[in-house]
């Protein structure tokens, strides 16, 4: 069967992008809570995320550019790691709407906030399972900043738990596509367009 040849140097626009994330996929979401030193709130979802090591615990987030969630994490070292899952589907989409600095995502997707133990910033309260982060460093390598994190603590619902271990069918976890597509682990593909903030605008805060 006869392939299409992409030459890299000759793409243009975001044809790279939109060919490089609809081949690695699925991908985890990190939905990102962090502060700013103003003490104003940010939650962000970032499909670059992964585990580095797991002794000690670190992970990893990029952000695509230099957005609220990086500027935060590289003024004060601390971030949040909300796990997505299906039923959290429109409120992620939702505070992934390009929105002013000074905006509170929280506030717009009609989400509460719990307290963490070990850093200032927020967990998503209905969130199944969160990592709470300090910064270990920042790689930056073309438009991607990685973010890698030591895990200072997990929070994790008893609910999505048996004989102690996380159930991915309790938990049910949102997985990233290409374009505006999600996938379920029970195999379901999920389509949800991102909101403008013009959009958001005219809708209200929940």
């Amino acid at each position: 069967m006869p392939h299409v040849l992409f030459d890299t140097k000759k793409l243009e626009g975001r044809e790279g992008y939109f060919l490089i994330t609809s081949l690695v996929i699925p991908r985890p979401i990190a939905w990102v809570s962090s502060l700013s030193p103003d003490g104003i709130l940010n939650l962000a979802p970032h499909s670059y995320f992964n585990i580095i090591s797991s002794d000690p615990l670190i992970v990893h987030f990029t952000s695509t550019g230099v957005k609220d969630s990086l500027t935060n994490v590289r003024a004060t070292g601390e971030f949040v790691i909300n796990i997505v899952t299906e039923d959290l589907l429109e409120q992620m989409n939702d505070s992934s709407t390009r929105f002013p600095p000074e905006e509170n995502e929280f506030e717009w997707a009609g989400l509460e906030t719990a307290p963490s133990v070990h850093v200032a910033p927020p967990r998503v309260a209905a969130a199944p399972a969160a990592l709470e982060c300090k910064l270990n460093q920042i790689v930056s390598l073309g438009n991607g900043n990685m973010v890698f994190g030591d895990v200072t603590a997990i929070h994790v619902d008893e609910a999505v738990m048996e004989d102690g271990r996380v159930m991915p069918d309790l938990l049910r976890p949102l997985a990233r596509l290409g374009g505006s597509n999600y996938a379920t682990v029970a195999g379901h593909t999920l389509k949800l367009p991102r909101p403008t903030w013009e959009e958001m605008q005219q809708r209200g805060k929940p």
